[in-house]
Formats: C-alpha cells, structure tokens, sequence
C-alpha cells in the first residue's frame, strides 16, 4: 500500500510543481483583475461539478462495488459493469451540459450573483464558462477510467492524468495568448483541450490494461440498480460538501475584486500537501479496504487504515506549519511578478494561513470517508457532510464581512474539522476503527515535530529576509528553497530524534522500492 500511496503522490508532486509553473505565469499576465476573477470562476464551476458527479460521488460508488465484482467474478463481469455504468453516465452528462449551455446566463446569475454589477467581467464570465464547461463531460469519464485502473492496481496513469492537464494550460498560455484577446480567454480553451487530452490518455492506458470500455445500450441491470443505490446517498453527501465551495465563489463575487483571484491562489497551494498525500492515501486506500473487507480481513482493513491516517498526518503537519510561518514568503516568491504585486501577496497570504489551520482535517477526512465507503456505506458521511456545511457556511456569513476572503478559508477550515471528528466518532463508536498503540504513541511525536520546526522557520525567515524580499527573481528562490529545506531538516532530526521516524523503517522501504 505504502509504494503505491509514494507513486502516487510522486506523479501527483510532479504535477503540482507544473502547476506551480502554470500559476506563476498565471499571476503574472493575470493577475488579480476582472479578466482573472472571470476566468477562476469559469475554473471553479466545472471543477465543482466534477466533485459532484466524478471524483467525489462517483468514486464512493463505484470504486468498491467495481473492485468486488472484479474479486468475485473476475476481469469480463467487471468491465461489463464499467460498460452499463459509463452509457447512464455519458446520458446524465451530455443532458446536462446541453441543459447548462443553453441558459448559462442565467446559470452565471445564480452562482455569481456579484459579478451582475460588472457588465464585461459578468460577460467574460458567461464566455469563458462556456469554453470551460465540456471539460465537465470529458473529466467525468476520465474518473470513470481511474477507478476502473485504481481497481486493477494500475495507479500511474489516473494519478499522471493532472500531468496532462498542465501541459495544457501552460501551452495555452505560452502559445495561445498571444493569439487571443487575453490569457483567459487562452486558458479557457486550455480548459476544454486538457479534458479531452485527459480523456485520450487514461481510454488508452485501460486498453493496454485489457479494460477498454465499449460504448452499449444503457441497461437498467441488477448491478446498475446497485449502484445507483449507493451513489445515491454518495451524491447527496458530495453534493452538501459543494454547497460550502459553492457558497465561496457566491460570497466572493460580492467583495471587492481580487477576492476571488485570493481565494485561487491560495488554494492551489493548499491543494499542494492535499493532493500529494490526502488524494495519494484516499485512492489507494479505497481499493485496499475494498477488498479486505469483502475477503473477510477486517483487522487487516482497520489496520490499513491506521496506518493511512499516521503517514497521513507525519506528511501533512509540516506543510500546514510551513504555511502558517512563512506563508509571505511563500506566495510573495511564487505569485508576485508582473500584474501580481506586493499587496494580492499579503492578501492571497493570509486566506493561506487561513486554509492551514484546516489542512490536516482535510487529509485525514480522506483516509476516514474510506471506512464507510469499502463497506458500501455512503450515507453515514451525508449525515456528517450536512452538519459540516452547516457550520462552514453559517461561518461564512458571519465572517465574510469583518475578514473578507479570509473569513471564507477560516470558515472552511472549521468546518473540515467538524467533518473529520464526527467521522473519527462515528468509526470508533460502530466498533469500525481503533486507534492503535502505534498511532496514539506517535501522535505527540507528530506534534513536538511539527513544533520544533515552526521555531527554525521562524528564526531562518528572519535570516533570510534579505534574499526573500531581493529585486532579483534568482535571489528570492535561493532563498525560499533555503528556508524549505531548513524546515524539512528540522522536521526529519526531530522526528528521528523523537522515535517518530526509525531509521529501520527507512531502511526497509529503500529496500521494498529497490525490490
């Protein structure tokens, strides 16, 4: 579990530092005006979608009922499975998307109500939405072609996929920008070829697998009843989660402009930790449970996930401590050239440090979700769900005047939290998951760690303040890698030295990967 949960994080690392690329050049011929607010909401609309009909509901569903039919009835049973399931949703997509491009003025009103003052960027908006919104359909499928391989233990090509859609943009970007009449309108097009590249990409790596999918009648077959039945309650749940990002793109269209663009960057880098180890653990994590369960190894499932839960925290603690401490830093060297200046670097900063005071629920929320959904339980985190948005967008209102956009991250945070501790009570309390002596023993360690460097990033910043604040681009990421790397050094020595880490362990996952 441990090489494919490093797998994926690495292609998912690889594709968050050309994401990193794609920002940096964003903010630059962006930056964080009414043409960049236009695009991010174009950006966000399909992407909440695709939680919705793809990544979040989808993969509940389908992940383990597709991973059992593949344990108890083999390879051909479980691609006609994939097959009933890819015509219903291939039929809801396109009636969908076709229903949204017909009305997407309207479909702008609702979800941005705030840019209906601003007659060009309410404009760019509906334009840019409507480049972006295919992707919906192409993306969904290429959820549909993840699970299937995640399924087969053929990780690399769905956690690559990200790879593909960068590409994309930063060609789109560099090559496309100067043909059109703004970069939004070049990244919005980059938006629908990514889709479609991604589709290309993940149908062709399920071929070589012997899963290429056949388009066939839809079918309303027992297994298909099955699982609409558990994706319905799923859909439900992800569809609460949605009201919380929803309820962001709402309240920030209505501040000032810029809070929009804020809230993007700062996210991109929260989703840097969140993707590299929450989505790295969840998808392996998912098919492992799956499958132990349905084999009759509960304490082998519960044991997988003690252990998804510790790395995750052991890789997540850092990151949120960074974040806190040199949150400036951080952005002002990334995002501040060009358009982008001094003050959308404080302002992106502090949503940041805002969004990481809840990055460790987040991760951890991916590693929980997992004890319901392998036992085909999607309805215990709509419960759940509903109580967390409740609280997130009651936040939100209350703190969007006094803190803006960061009242928005502060309010998000909370609400992973409550997401993450009713789940954690929920597992405990159905005899579902025990926290083990291992876990329980490290989980100070975890915290000493953590602490130990948040006071060397305290101390190197100050050090290092001339370089990261330099004129010269060269100079400003010497010194943020610098203070990176006193950080990760003070995290490791710590958690040797506290017994968080041991070095047999190390020893033996060099010889695992070697092997």
């Amino acid at each position: 579990m441990f090489r494919h949960i490093l797998s994926v994080g690495g292609l998912t690392l690889a594709s968050r530092v050309l994401g990193f690329l794609r920002d940096v050049l964003t903010a630059a011929l962006l930056g964080a005006g009414p043409v960049a607010d236009a695009f991010f909401v174009a950006f966000r609309l399909p992407n909440h979608f695709r939680a919705l009909f793809a990544e979040g509901a989808f993969n509940s569903a389908f992940v383990p009922l597709f991973s059992a039919k593949l344990v108890q009835d083999g390879q051909e049973a479980a691609k006609r499975f994939a097959e009933e399931v890819m015509a219903l949703l291939l039929i809801v997509q396109v009636l969908f998307l076709l229903a949204v491009l017909a009305v997407m003025p309207q479909f702008m009103t609702v979800f941005a109500p705030g840019f209906a003052g601003e007659p060009e960027k309410f404009r760019l908006a509906v334009l840019f939405t409507s480049i972006t919104f295919p992707y919906l359909l192409f993306i969904s499928l290429v959820s549909l072609y993840g699970g299937v391989l995640n399924s087969m233990s053929r990780f690399g090509a769905a956690a690559a996929a990200p790879i593909v859609m960068n590409l994309c943009l930063i060609a789109a970007l560099v090559l496309a920008t100067p043909l059109m009449p703004s970069a939004g309108h070049a990244l919005s097009w980059g938006v629908f070829a990514s889709g479609v590249a991604q589709f290309a990409y993940l149908a062709w790596d399920a071929r070589k697998a012997g899963m290429g999918l056949r388009l066939v009648r839809p079918r309303w077959s027992a297994d298909v009843k099955r699982f609409l039945t558990v994706l319905g309650p799923a859909a439900l749940g992800s569809g609460l989660t949605q009201i919380s990002l929803f309820a962001d793109t709402l309240i920030a269209s209505a501040l000032p402009t810029g809070a929009v663009s804020y809230l993007y960057y700062a996210d991109r880098l929260n989703q840097l930790p969140l993707g590299v180890i929450g989505i790295a653990v969840g998808t392996v994590l998912l098919p492992e449970m799956a499958k132990r369960i349905k084999g009759g190894d509960e304490a082998g499932a519960v044991d997988s996930q003690n252990r998804a839960v510790e790395f995750s925290l052991v890789l997540t603690l850092p990151a949120a401590v960074a974040f806190l401490v040199a949150g400036l830093p951080i952005v002002a060297v990334l995002f501040q050239h060009g358009a982008f200046g001094p003050s959308d670097a404080a302002a992106s900063a502090a949503t940041l440090q805002a969004y990481a005071l809840g990055l460790p629920a987040f991760v951890v929320i991916r590693s929980l979700v997992s004890g319901f959904y392998a036992r085909h339980d999607t309805a215990t985190p709509v419960r759940v769900a509903l109580a967390a948005v409740a609280v997130n967008v009651a936040l939100k209102l209350a703190l969007m005047g006094p803190l803006a956009q960061v009242g928005l991250a502060v309010a998000t945070s909370v609400g992973a939290w409550v997401n993450a501790g009713l789940l954690a009570w929920l597992l405990i309390r159905r005899g579902l998951f025990k926290a083990d002596a291992r876990l329980l023993r490290n989980l100070p360690r975890m915290a000493a760690a953590a602490a130990a460097m948040a006071g060397v990033l305290w101390l190197v910043q100050e050090r290092l303040s001339p370089w990261l604040t330099a004129h010269g681009l060269f100079e400003r990421l010497a010194g943020l890698a610098l203070l990176a790397v006193a950080g990760i050094l003070a995290y490791a020595v710590a958690a040797l030295a506290l017994g968080l880490v041991r070095r047999s362990d190390l020893s033996r996952l060099r010889r695992r990967r070697a092997a």
